[in-house]
């Protein structure tokens, strides 16, 4: 059981990616409840729900993508050769 070191590196990558996507979803979710509070009542509106609603595709997209690394780093670690 030795461990795959491109595969490794291609992982560690992909964690570094994950932790950048673990910072910026929050914070433009942060963002857009701050602009809906902001705009409220105006033509801009639609402008924090678009922040919004990008967020929540980012959310999901940061799950999955967690899932998928956390695959390949578990891939590389205990692989079979």
């Amino acid at each position: 059981m030795s461990t795959d070191k491109q595969l490794l590196s291609k992982a560690l990558i992909r964690l570094g990616a994950l932790i950048l996507f673990f910072i910026l979803c929050p914070v433009i979710m942060t963002m857009g409840f701050k602009a809906l509070d902001k705009f409220t009542g105006t033509s801009n509106e639609y402008i924090a729900y678009l922040i919004l609603g990008f967020s929540a595709i980012l959310l999901i997209y940061t799950l999955y993508f967690g899932f998928k690394t956390f695959g390949v780093l578990q891939k590389a670690i205990f692989n079979d050769k």
